[in-house]
């Protein structure tokens, strides 16, 4: 056991202290985030430029959701020992240094290598920014703030394919400035964070950190990674390949889960689990992951390759979600702090969220927009009304002194359902694409040689006969996708509704409620 000193009690900041630090806060998150979505309308043209293929295509992506799953809970744990205001800046300065590095790739290999350096930084600033806001706000008003929050998260969400698409339409920028254009919001968020952001003195403990369950998570996540992406290509499901991979991952799962039962200082606390209500936020977690890495990652590919627009406009088409989410989110976060309740936000979300892609899957090329526009409506205020509310849930439920591991075990599972959900519905699209080119072209008489090989299609080139076969064969193909998704937010509903609401703390020197089983002692924070 770690031995620790009592902290100071926390003296409650003005409403203009707290907007203060969280401008800072606020900029890392957008640029953090910004990071993971801002290739998307772009990779179709990084991809051609880099002669990568749809496995790559998923690969850019989900190498950065891997490390920032991967991360996410060292981030925590770390916050619950040092300085969180030093950790929020070192994370900043890998996220800058390591867009500079991916802004110079030369290969898919390199530039992957750069994401998940990326992922690195980019997940300790998504974590430690709502951490610092708990460790500034007691959970009756971090409503108010998680609003923002949420809205930060959806214009860097759904706002960074826009962005992306105007920098590669752009022919003086091109699509390395997707990695630079973050740079210097992130050196500005490090110096506000240095003049505004004054947290209370935690108690004083001796780090110990958990390296040995970092590398086991990270292997058993990576390894059931490599099986989803590669499984139905270059193996059968039903394969030795994918025994061997399965095996891998639960047996490495398994082991990590040995090994922080016996840590000092585990990297997820499994004690947190003997809450209800963070069990099942952390589970929601991971299936709304999947919808919302999904629906971003893979409607930039719909609008540019089914729909034949550029990735500006590809982006401009997907401000219904935007919206949707920001709005959502926003006006969610000011009604929990004025009532005090959340649960219901959280059943409202699962339901539109699953609702929405219950509808987006039945899109095809040939989808008339509005619908389309109504369909991304739902999903963004379903998404608005479940991300951040999940953490403040779990928030609520857990002392001051391990707010940093119970908020990042929401991340981690939300980053991981995120990127093990991207990896399996790429490798279901680049199957499913190959499927309907496959009979299109059958149907048209025309040989398959004639679609131009495995890699992102580039329309302009391809002859006028070939292209409406291309573009239905990705219509339906993404459409496919998306409805194989609702069903994970159907989940995700089904476990929201199990969650016991608590009302919410006004100090964060009030005890929170002992899960069953538990002593209330061993629940006072510090």
């Amino acid at each position: 056991m770690s031995t620790t000193l009592k902290a100071p009690p926390q003296v409650q900041m003005s409403h203009r202290q707290v907007l203060e630090a969280l401008s800072g806060l606020l900029l890392g998150l957008f640029v953090a985030v910004l990071s993971s979505t801002v290739v998307s309308n772009a990779l179709p043209r990084i991809l051609t430029d880099l002669h990568g293929g749809e496995s790559a295509y998923t690969w850019v992506v989900t190498a950065a959701l891997l490390s920032i799953t991967a991360a996410t809970p060292l981030w925590g744990k770390l916050s619950d020992l040092v300085s969180k205001k030093l950790l929020v800046q070192i994370a900043m300065v890998i996220y800058v240094l390591s867009s500079a590095l991916a802004g110079l790739s030369q290969s898919i290999g390199m530039l992957i290598f750069c994401r998940v350096l990326q992922g690195i930084g980019a997940g300790g600033v998504i974590a430690l920014g709502q951490i610092c806001l708990a460790a500034m706000v007691p959970p009756r008003e971090r409503g108010r703030y998680s609003g923002y929050f949420g809205a930060v998260f959806a214009l860097a969400t759904i706002g960074g394919p826009l962005i992306g698409g105007v920098i590669v339409d752009t022919s003086w920028l091109g699509w390395r400035w997707c990695f630079y254009v973050g740079v210097p919001f992130a050196l500005v968020a490090i110096l506000v964070l240095q003049r505004t952001l004054k947290l209370p003195e935690a108690a004083a403990r001796k780090p110990k950190i958990d390296y040995l369950g970092a590398t086991l998570i990270t292997a058993a996540v990576s390894l059931l990674m490599i099986w989803i992406s590669l499984a139905g290509k270059n193996y059968d499901w039903v394969s030795w390949q994918t025994a061997v991979m399965v095996l891998g991952g639960l047996a490495l799962a398994g082991l990590f889960v040995a090994v922080e039962k016996r840590a000092a200082e585990p990297l997820i606390p499994l004690d947190l689990f003997r809450h209800r209500t963070v069990a099942l936020a952390a589970l929601a977690s991971a299936f709304v992951g999947v919808g919302m890495y999904g629906t971003t990652t893979f409607l930039g590919q719909y609008f540019q390759l089914a729909k034949e627009k550029s990735p500006t406009q590809a982006g401009l088409l997907t401000l219904p979600m935007i919206l949707g989410l920001a709005v959502s989110s926003t006006v969610a976060g000011r009604l929990i702090t004025k009532y005090g309740k959340w649960k219901g936000f959280l059943v409202a979300g699962t339901v539109l969220l699953a609702a929405g892609l219950g509808l987006m899957g039945t899109a095809r090329a040939d989808t008339a927009y509005t619908l389309l526009a109504l369909y991304m409506l739902l999903a963004g205020i379903g998404l608005g009304l479940t991300s951040q509310n999940l953490v403040l849930a779990v928030q609520n439920t857990v002392p001051r002194n391990e707010l940093g591991a119970a908020s990042s075990v929401v991340t981690f599972f939300r980053t991981m359902g995120g990127a093990m959900g991207v990896s399996a519905l790429g490798a279901l699209l680049g199957h499913k694409v190959a499927s309907y080119a496959a009979e299109n072209f059958a149907k048209a008489g025309i040989p398959a040689a004639g679609a131009g090989g495995d890699g992102i299609p580039d329309l302009k080139r391809l002859p006028a006969q070939i292209v409406p076969l291309i573009t239905d064969a990705y219509g339906h193909g993404v459409g496919t996708v998306f409805l194989i998704a609702a069903p994970f937010a159907v989940v995700g509903f089904l476990l929201v509704l199990f969650i016991r609401e608590v009302p919410l703390r006004t100090s964060n020197e009030e005890r929170p409620a002992a899960p069953a089983g538990a002593k209330q002692a061993e629940l006072v924070a510090d």
